[in-house]
């Protein structure tokens, strides 16, 4: 994180103070400071009213005057600026229906967790926690800020929240907080498909990735992630094991095709759509899982396959996925290092070369506009890659044998 950032966010701070106002830093970077990790944002919390923050800064964006929340820009950056208050009810078990503006406790004791509601005085360096957040962090705990049963009643989404902060941050949670979330795991489904899959993003693209497997299914989140989609214990650790033999980050959609790994591409790509992905997400989906199988054998593989499954996008998560299989089955990486020593001997201008004839060749030779065409130029072009062919001539005479046989 850019020291200006930090820098400006304590600049907000000493401006808020200056006007008789308390202010502190809130939330996931106190957290993230006390544990020698740096943060993502700062994030800033104040007595002040949103109308007294507004009156003090000049370029300031109101995003959230139900919940007192001005963005700031200051020095090119912006900084989230939010009044102490205390929530209301949660009827539809996501946002509040009121808020009520008050004090740093108020505050505190509204937060989700006890490890993302300690406060810190960059001014007296001094840390200000109302709520035993600074012992968990020690204990390496996730705990809710009061009763859990209350906590996740109020807002669903803290549910996969709490996974996440837990395996993102190697810590344990707390028994009273994975009972209840068990409890209320069927509750899941209320929350937006799309907060799902960010939620579910977040944690399965992170190197901890297994360890947020472990947490979903141990509380029972993960067979309510999706509508009628269940893991069997087999399965659950298989994906447990494929997921602990990837190393590093790795995007969604591997990471969805590892989870899917037992599914079928057209049930893989139901629950994609089910979980709102993006398209690319979807085909991305959909083609790892059709795609493995067949890298499990690479050396079964005819050039033209190879070089086929190159061109895509995705051919390095393809391999890291093969990888990853083999990994947790238990076998050598023999069909890995064979796959990659293949890949590595092919020229990257070779892998997807510019066809050696058109469709306007095959029109010029008398055939009809269909599909014809498509598989005449299929052909041909399977044969180049295969290195059969290797000019334009040798193209032509294959393309006249083609048409003679159609």
């Amino acid at each position: 994180m850019d020291d200006r950032v930090r820098q400006t966010a304590e600049s907000i701070i000493g401006t808020l103070r200056h006007a008789g106002h308390t202010a502190y830093l809130a939330g996931g970077c106190v957290r993230d400071m006390l544990l020698g990790q740096p943060p993502k944002d700062y994030d800033v919390v104040t007595d002040a009213r949103p109308n007294d923050i507004r009156g003090l800064f000049r370029r300031t964006e109101l995003v959230g005057a139900k919940f007192g929340v001005v963005i700031v820009r200051l020095h090119g950056v912006m900084t989230e600026v939010a009044t102490f208050r205390a929530d209301g009810t949660y009827s539809d078990g996501r946002h509040p229906d009121e808020v009520v503006f008050g004090g740093e406790i108020e505050d505190a004791h509204r937060r989700d967790f006890t490890v993302n509601a300690i406060f810190y005085d960059p001014a007296d360096h001094r840390v200000i926690d109302h709520v035993g957040g600074r012992a968990d962090l020690d204990a390496r705990l996730i705990r809710t800020v009061g009763g859990p049963d209350r906590r996740f009643a109020e807002d669903h989404l803290r549910l996969l929240r709490a996974v996440r902060f837990a395996a993102r941050l190697g810590f344990d949670i707390h028994a009273d907080t994975v009972a209840a979330i068990a409890r209320h795991a069927d509750r899941l489904p209320t929350i937006s498909a799309e907060r799902i899959r960010e939620e579910l993003k977040l944690i399965l693209t992170h190197p901890t990735r297994a360890d947020g497997w472990g947490w979903l299914t141990s509380t029972g989140l993960a067979n309510h992630l999706v509508a009628g989609l269940n893991w069997p214990a087999p399965e659950r650790a298989r994906i447990a094991a494929r997921l602990a033999s990837i190393e590093g980050g790795i995007g969604f959609a591997p990471a969805l095709a590892v989870v899917l790994r037992d599914r079928s591409p057209a049930d893989a790509q139901s629950v994609c759509r089910s979980l709102r992905c993006t398209n690319d997400e979807v085909r991305s989906v959909a083609w790892l899982l059709r795609s493995l199988p067949r890298v499990h054998d690479p050396r079964s593989l005819e050039l033209a396959d190879l070089k086929m499954l190159m061109a895509d996008d995705d051919f390095d998560d393809l391999a890291e996925l093969l990888r990853g299989d083999l990994l947790a089955d238990g076998a050598g990486l023999g069909p890995w290092d064979a796959l990659m020593a293949r890949a590595r001997a092919i020229p990257r201008d070779a892998v997807a070369p510019a066809p050696f004839i058109t469709g306007e060749d095959v029109l010029a030779r008398g055939v009809p506009a269909g599909p014809d065409i498509g598989r005449i130029l299929d052909a041909v072009y399977r044969s180049q890659l295969n290195e059969s062919v290797r000019d334009r001539s040798a193209a032509m005479v294959l393309m006249d044998e083609r048409i003679r046989s159609k």
